[in-house]
Formats: C-alpha cells, sequence, structure tokens
C-alpha cells in the first residue's frame, strides 16, 4: 500500500511539474472539454456554400443602403450596429454565451489568449464598409470576384502558418492548384473593368477586404474554441468592428456632413442580421474544414447568389457578360480542386 500511494504521489508531483511548465495558453486548450465529431466534409463544404450566398445578399443590401442614403459610412455603421443589436439580445437570453463572453474577458486579463486574437471584428468592418463604397459602383459579381483574390491567397498562407484553429495545414498539390485557379478567376472577371471608367481603388478596396476576411475566420474560430461558444465569438466582433465604424463614420461625417434622409424600406437593414449569421457559422465551421477549404467553400456560394442577385434583380453596376460566368464556373472549379484531398483525408 505504501508503494502504491508513493507511486501515486510521484505521479502528482509529475503533472504538477508539467502543468508548471506548460505554456498558458496550451493548458487553456488542454482544460477546454472535448472536441466534437468533426462534420461530414460534404455537409461542411455545404454548409459554407450556403452562408457564402448570405455575404453577397449582405453586399447587394447594404451597397443598396449606402447608394440610397448616400454615404457608405453611415450605412456600414447602421449594418453592424444592427448585428450588435440582435447579439445583445441573444446574451440576455442565452447563458452559455455570457459565460463565453466572461471567459474570454478572463483570459485577456490573465494573458492566456492574444489581444489581437479577438480583433477580427476590424476586417469584418473592412468588408461591410468596402460593401457599402464599391459594390453598388461595380455589382455584386465583380465585387465578389475581387474579395475572392485575398480571401484566396491569405486562406492558403493562414493555414500554412497554422494560424486557424486546426493548426499547421500544408499546402498540397490540389490546394496549390486550387489558389491558382481562384486567382485566375479573379484575374479574368476584372479584366473588362480595368483601364474603363471604374475606379483602381474600387477594385482594391474589396481585394484587401478579402484578405481581411480569411484572417478574421481564423482568430474567430480561436476565440469560439477558446470561449466554447459561437454566440461570445461573434458577439466580440460586432463591438469591435461596430466601434471602429463608429469612430470612422465620425471622422467622415465632420467633413462631408450627415445624410439628409435614410430610406424606409425595411430589407435595406437586414444586412447586421445576415452577418450575425455567417460569421457566427464561419467561427463554428472553421475547426472543421481549415482556413482555405472554408473560404473556397463560401466563395462558391458567394459567386453564385452574386450571379443570380445581378440577374434577377439587376443595377445600374451590374456586368453580366462571358468573363462574368467563364470565371465563375473557373472559381468553382477552384473549390472543388482544392478541397477534393481533405474529403479523402477525413474518409
Amino acid at each position: 500500500m505504501t508503494d502504491i500511494n508513493s507511486a501515486a504521489a510521484g505521479n502528482a508531483d509529475r503533472s504538477a511539474a508539467t502543468s508548471a511548465t506548460r505554456p498558458a495558453a496550451a493548458t487553456a486548450v488542454a482544460e477546454a472539454p472535448a472536441a466534437k465529431k468533426p462534420l461530414p466534409a460534404g455537409l461542411a463544404i455545404l454548409i459554407a456554400v450556403v452562408v457564402g450566398g448570405g455575404i453577397a445578399a449582405q453586399a447587394r443590401i447594404n451597397g443598396e443602403l449606402s447608394a440610397r442614403a448616400g454615404d457608405g459610412f453611415v450605412a456600414a455603421s447602421i449594418s453592424f450596429g444592427s448585428g450588435l443589436v440582435i447579439l445583445l439580445v441573444c446574451l440576455l437570453i442565452m447563458r452559455s454565451g455570457r459565460a463565453g463572453v466572461a471567459r474570454v474577458w478572463g483570459m485577456l486579463r490573465s494573458g492566456t489568449m492574444p489581444w489581437w486574437t479577438v480583433l477580427g471584428g476590424l476586417a469584418g468592418a473592412l468588408l461591410v464598409l468596402s460593401q457599402g463604397l464599391t459594390a453598388a459602383l461595380v455589382g455584386v459579381a465583380l465585387f465578389s470576384v475581387a474579395v475572392i483574390a485575398g480571401q484566396t491567397v491569405s486562406g492558403l498562407l493562414l493555414d500554412r502558418a497554422g494560424f486557424g484553429p486546426t493548426g499547421v495545414v500544408r499546402i498540397t498539390a490540389p490546394r496549390a492548384a486550387g489558389a491558382i485557379l481562384a486567382l485566375i478567376a479573379v484575374g479574368w472577371s476584372v479584366s473588362g473593368q480595368l483601364g474603363g471608367p471604374v475606379p483602381v481603388w474600387v477594385l482594391i478596396l474589396p481585394l484587401i477586404a478579402g484578405l481581411g476576411l480569411s484572417w478574421q475566420q481564423a482568430v474567430n474560430g480561436r476565440v469560439k474554441v477558446a470561449a466554447q461558444s459561437t454566440l461570445a465569438a461573434t458577439f466580440g466582433n460586432f463591438v469591435v468592428g461596430t466601434a471602429a465604424l463608429v469612430v470612422a463614420m465620425l471622422i467622415h461625417s465632420s467633413f462631408v456632413g450627415w445624410p439628409t434622409s435614410l430610406p424606409t424600406e425595411w430589407w435595406l437593414y437586414t444586412g447586421g442580421a445576415i452577418g450575425c449569421v455567417f460569421i457566427g457559422t464561419l467561427a463554428w465551421l472553421v475547426q472543421h474544414t481549415g482556413v482555405l477549404v472554408l473560404g473556397l467553400a463560401s466563395v462558391a456560394g458567394q459567386l453564385l447568389a452574386a450571379i443570380a442577385i445581378d440577374v434577377i434583380f439587376p443595377s445600374d453596376a451590374t456586368h453580366l457578360g462571358f468573363a462574368t460566368f467563364g470565371s465563375t464556373a473557373l472559381a468553382l472549379c477552384a473549390v472543388v480542386i482544392a478541397s477534393a484531398r481533405w474529403k479523402r483525408r477525413t474518409r
């Protein structure tokens, strides 16, 4: 009995020593509940495709709100701010969400979570702002493919660097080929606009927003794992994004003035609700797919929905031709190629 007790005590001492030398972040992950069974590859991709369609719908809504109000900064602030109000109501109802926010706040104060992991809302704010400033000028389809370029490149690099919650995902031939095809598709789709009446910054801004979108999905996935709550991760996004947009709106309005009136159509104010759904869903999905596959799958839905929107509800900025349809088909092929190896590994 004495030997058994001595062995147990020795094991306890070694365990304590290991815990003392283990990095704080690793300890936090180790103490988190065991991960749930991963989603089937096909189901995860299907959900991402549907969510991507929501991004295109939001781009059209925020672009229209900006055009009607005559101020993209005000439109972006309204969109993000309305989403924050919705999430506040959800937090009042759901105790798990409040517990997740408290958990993240405690980890930030103790230093076990880097402060930059909660800044994903800045990338979301830039995306929404670019929707209001550029989507109405180039159409949803061209706006979407410009976002794709940045999203694809950053997704590939962030996966390779192990930035997402899934850790390091090596660059395989199918993933690299999918990323290259996506970039070719983007170049094809915007080739007709270069040198035309559309300013270059109108295409560069959504490109930069796309770069930030993959980063946002990666850090949101980290926060979701730490908080053990998708609602908490989404709420943090909207707090940061709304604050940034309100500051930008105040600075912009101090120079150009405020809109004289706002449109009354209710659907123009649904962009925030759509944002709540897709930011929360992507934060949940990224741990099942990795950053690149999630980005490409959402891109597929984004492109399909963008073309459908421009066909069914055309605007003065709509540019639908062979290049638009051809580049969309090429981007869809990129999604299939990049995700093929991931599917086999999951099975």
